[in-house]
């Protein structure tokens, strides 16, 4: 599992107990509304059956004791005044009522009190009607009374029961979320800041010295792809030192014959010695020449790999015959004594590269060296300048011990020497790797076709320039056969 979806699933949890937390509030803040609502009415309900009551009693005072004893009701109002207050407190109860047994109690009430008020204007009716008329008005308002103390009572139940759930659930949340934090933690402890305590030691081990320390491929999938980065890194960094020993130890190992040909060359100057003939000091003198040669040019690699990754490597480019330039590589190893069939094919008209001529002369040094060094003695060694559409190939074929598929990814890298190559020809195995930094410098490829057993391919491409390709065109030439030289 991903750090990222661990911690998508962690947020979410929390977020839904967060959320849960959030809805009961609204839940509770609702009915703890709605129950304050009820009681309110409830209380209103009570205010205005209470102020009824005493209304009508005001009334029948009122009217037994004579307008010269009380002239006015409460409030100050007249006899007429109180009646239709008392019409409108009923209608006011009738408003705020919230069932249909409250309704049906203030109807009869309603229907009493125009009993009352009627035969209260009737002097016959007053003594048979009134009383019974009043009383029944004031026990209806009794009850819807004891309807709105009930509604208040059970509005007041509720939303204790209510307060009594949101605390419960409010407790139980906090204590899910508290567990969840405390969960979270534990887990964010063992699952990432462990692994990452891990990392972090292996670092601080290998920066000091121990290269040997890896880091543990542990956790979340971005913590074990951190470690096996780290680990890859490692890896390379300790192949790369195993590299740079191999190079020191084949450097001085390469160092060894030219410095015993120096040394012997200084014994020769030794006067105390026996005079040697004209032969052996030709001898001696050649195998001198010979190791110096060498010594220069594993310097100059060096220098040039140097110069390459410090990004310092000067090119000179100029409009050049890339035939002219191989003929001369190849007519300088045809002078010497190879030990093998040397062969140049080339086009019958200028194939023009712009490069500079000494590095490209360097780099089919490098690529004819190799191809004769790791070639059986009377095989054939070719070389061979090409056109193919806009570009100059330039190819080097041997037949020689090849290169497997495993090796090639290498061939090209700094220092790297394949076992078979090591055992075939000394070097430190630079030549090949300046040699496409170069051709690469130009613009270029080098690239090779190879085979175990089956000898190898080097190809050189460089672009034409446009001066080549116009001559060409001007022509009218086809590329003829390849001549032989």
């Amino acid at each position: 599992m991903s750090l990222r979806a661990w911690l998508a699933a962690t947020m979410g949890v929390l977020a839904l107990l967060t959320l849960m937390a959030a809805t009961l509030l609204v839940v509770l803040t609702s009915v703890l509304d709605r129950s304050a609502e009820t009681l309110g009415t409830a209380v209103e309900g009570i205010r205005v059956s209470e102020e009824l009551e005493v209304g009508m009693l005001a009334h029948d005072r009122m009217v037994h004791e004579g307008p010269e004893r009380l002239p006015r009701g409460p409030g100050g109002l007249t006899r007429f005044e109180l009646e239709a207050s008392l019409y409108r407190q009923i209608g006011e109860l009738r408003r705020i009522a919230s069932t249909e047994a409250e309704r049906e109690q203030l109807d009869a009430v309603r229907a009493d009190v125009d009993v009352y008020v009627s035969a209260q204007r009737d002097p016959g009716r007053a003594e048979r009607e009134a009383g019974p008329a009043l009383d029944d008005a004031l026990n209806g308002l009794e009850q819807v009374i004891a309807i709105n103390v009930e509604r208040a009572r059970l509005a007041r139940l509720q939303a204790e029961r209510w307060n009594d759930m949101a605390d419960s659930a409010g407790v139980m949340l906090c204590g899910l979320l508290l567990l969840g934090v405390l969960i979270v933690s534990l887990l964010l402890r063992r699952v990432a800041f462990q692994p990452l305590r891990d990392i972090s030691q292996a670092m601080r081990r290998f920066g000091e010295g121990s290269k040997r320390a890896r880091a543990p491929e542990a956790g979340p999938a971005e913590l074990r792809d951190m470690a096996r980065t780290f680990n890859e890194m490692a890896n390379s960094l300790a192949h790369q030192q195993e590299q740079q020993l191999a190079f020191l130890a084949g450097v001085a190992h390469e160092l060894r014959n030219p410095l015993s040909a120096l040394k012997l060359s200084t014994a020769l100057s030794d006067r105390g010695r026996a005079q040697l003939t004209p032969e052996r000091m030709e001898r001696t003198l050649a195998l001198v020449g010979r190791q110096v040669g060498r010594l220069d040019r594993m310097v100059g690699d060096l220098l040039d790999a140097t110069r390459i990754e410090a990004g310092r490597l000067e090119l000179r480019p100029e409009v050049r015959d890339a035939c002219e330039l191989t003929r001369d590589v190849v007519e300088l190893y045809r002078s010497g004594d190879t030990g093998h069939v040397l062969r140049l094919e080339v086009p019958g008209w200028p194939v023009l590269v712009r490069v500079d001529p000494a590095r490209l002369e360097q780099v089919l040094h490098n690529l004819i060296s190799n191809a004769l060094k790791y070639s059986p003695a009377g095989s054939t060694v070719e070389v061979a300048v090409r056109r193919e559409q806009d570009a100059a190939v330039l190819c080097v074929t041997d037949q020689g011990i090849g290169i497997s598929e495993e090796e090639k990814r290498l061939l090209f890298a700094p220092f790297q020497r394949a076992g078979n190559a090591r055992q075939r020809a000394p070097g430190v195995g630079l030549g090949l790797s300046v040699a496409r930094r170069i051709v690469e410098g130009h613009g270029g490829s080098l690239d090779v076709v190879s085979q175990p057993g089956h000898g190898s391919v080097f190809r050189v491409r460089l672009a034409l320039t446009e001066v080549a390709s116009r001559a060409e065109e001007g022509s009218g030439l086809a590329s003829p056969p390849d001549t032989l030289h």
